[in-house]
């Protein structure tokens, strides 16, 4: 009788993983560029805050992009580490480069919300493409590429990925930002928008006007790139951008602790998501969940080896299929073929920071 409760849980299960699998993820695996030139100004948006070793390494590279005519904005958020001395004498160099300074003495919410707006209001462009201090873009073709695609639509998202380096951590981390990314950028191309990443994305600046802003959500730190996508974003006026030369890259964080304050911290913005993205976002983790116990379940009980390999062999062709083209233009191919052991990693780490959570939230901000 159990046998057969967890054959009906593992059925079911899957029936919802393969659902997704072809509704959402596989229109990531077949969607195509814009390749159609846009060449209306643009201006590039990045606060940073005691970023002056990033800032040193990385904005020469977005200062440098291949576009016609763009400004780079730096909003400096009341850093202390020297980077507006550097961005003093960046900005003699480089004509497009405008600073934008938040005095030490003003009063803000904890956040990059703030800043944003001020970057935003300073903005002399319509279109805005947006990026963090700690991030570089892969090519000179990045803002040109992420740009064209404002030809179809208001919003683009892009990708925002990590570099390799030896050591599991890396390997975690990068498989966590492939499935993050795997989602929100499958359920905007099936008109299900619910969030960009701050790293890499654009959008019009009328867009920010119109919704006023973070108004809606200004006490909470978070939500620049999922609460407020969410209330700006439609069916029609989304679109993404996978080209690799389109990505930017960060270093990965170098310790467990770090990693799993940043990704609870990203944790407690969910619950003040659409009732309807909490239901996609948590139906799909909890039917994985619930595969991977039942066929580990139904093993220990030493039922039918041809049942088993049946349910995993679905499993995993479904999952390998339609994979293989994301994981390749979004640099995680080398975590390809063990996919399914970083998939069992990735639901037990989660599920221990959801626990955590629910004991003791981050209090404090922090990268």
């Amino acid at each position: 009788m159990v046998q057969y409760v967890l054959t009906a849980i593992a059925l079911s299960a899957l029936s919802v993983i393969v659902l997704y699998t072809i509704y959402f993820f596989s229109k990531l695996t077949f969607f195509k560029s814009n390749t159609i030139v846009f060449n209306k100004p643009i201006s590039i948006i990045i606060c940073a805050k005691n970023e002056l070793e990033n800032l040193r390494s990385h904005l020469p590279k977005i200062l440098e992009q291949n576009y016609p005519e763009f400004e780079v904005i730096v909003v400096n958020d009341q850093s202390n580490d020297g980077s507006d001395i550097f961005l003093k004498e960046l900005a003699k160099e480089y004509k497009s480069l405008v600073v934008v300074a938040i005095e030490q003495h003003i009063n803000k919410h904890i956040g990059k919300k703030f800043a944003l707006t001020l970057g935003i209001k300073t903005a002399k462009y319509e279109y805005l493409l947006l990026t963090d201090a700690d991030c570089f873009p892969n090519s000179k073709n990045w803002a040109q590429l992420m740009c064209n695609n404002f030809n179809a639509a208001d919003i683009v998202l892009g990708y925002g990925g990590y570099q390799k380096k030896k050591g599991l951590l890396n390997k975690v981390i990068r498989f966590d930002t492939f499935n993050v990314a795997q989602q929100y950028l499958s359920y905007a191309l099936a008109g299900h928008t619910y969030m960009g990443v701050g790293r890499n994305m654009a959008y019009k600046r009328s867009l920010f006007f119109d919704n006023k802003g973070f108004a809606n959500h200004i006490h909470v730190p978070s939500g620049d790139d999922d609460l407020f996508i969410q209330e700006i974003a439609t069916k029609n006026n989304v679109i993404t951008e996978i080209n690799t030369q389109a990505h930017t890259s960060s270093e990965v964080i170098k310790n467990w602790k770090e990693w799993s304050y940043q990704k609870r911290r990203h944790l407690t913005t969910a619950p003040l998501y659409k009732t309807k993205f909490k239901v996609l976002l948590t139906l799909y983790p909890y039917a994985q969940f619930l595969f991977w116990l039942a066929i580990i379940l139904l093993v220990v009980l030493k039922t039918s080896i041809a049942l088993i390999s049946i349910l995993l062999g679905v499993k995993l062709l479904t999952s390998y299929l339609v994979n293989y083209k994301s994981m390749k233009q979004l640099n995680a191919m080398d975590l390809y073929w063990i996919y399914p052991i970083y998939e069992l990693m990735h639901l037990f780490i989660q599920g221990i920071f959801v626990l955590l959570n629910l004991v003791s939230k981050p209090k404090n901000w922090s990268k």
